[in-house]
């Protein structure tokens, strides 16, 4: 694997990412929303990725979370286009209110087939990282753990298989396997 530098882009986008979640929590829980940030940066750096994914994974949430379009446009003045267009393909929806969650989430599913490697590298460590949580959650917490979803047990059931399914299709790795498991944990009731 090459060597990968990182540098005071990388840092500015840290500080960027903690500054605009600082006030976020992880679901159903109160640890701060930036552990998520950093853990898929880590598992995107641990996976090949460059410092324009690792920025992309600090950011990857910030549209999406934080103000849609014109938080993607922000992004893209500081960070680049590149990292911009990562964090584009990681968000589902940009839209405020948000569509409906199955339809919204039927489409990313679905989008993921055309989504560039660079992209689905960081959508990847994402989901593993959520699904392994959530895999924590249910073995310590059971059936309880569904009720801080939208789509309930079944809906994100069928989401985290969905997608386990189409990395596995679409990007066969290690971290699509480790995101496999972790789904298996959990994907049957």
């Amino acid at each position: 694997m090459p060597r990968v530098s990182l540098n005071d882009r990388f840092e500015e986008a840290l500080v960027y990412a903690a500054r605009l979640h600082r006030r976020q929590r992880r679901k159903g829980n109160d640890v701060p929303y930036v552990s998520h940030l950093m853990a898929v940066t880590a598992l995107t750096l641990e996976h090949g990725g460059d410092e324009e994914q690792a920025i992309a994974a600090l950011l990857h949430d910030a549209a999406e979370d934080q103000g849609g379009q014109a938080e993607l446009e922000r992004i893209e003045a500081r960070f680049g286009a590149g990292v911009a267009a990562i964090v584009a393909d990681c968000s589902d929806s940009l839209e405020e209110p948000k569509p409906a969650w199955r339809p919204r989430k039927e489409a990313y599913v679905a989008g993921l087939a055309h989504k560039p490697e660079r992209s689905l590298l960081v959508s990847l460590a994402d989901k593993t990282h959520n699904a392994e949580c959530i895999r924590d959650d249910y073995r310590q917490l059971g059936d309880a753990v569904w009720d801080r979803f939208g789509g309930g047990g079944a809906g994100v059931r069928w989401y985290y298989q969905a997608l386990a399914d189409s990395f596995d299709r679409h990007r066969p790795s290690a971290l699509a396997e480790r995101l496999g498991a972790a789904v298996a944990c959990f994907a049957t009731p």
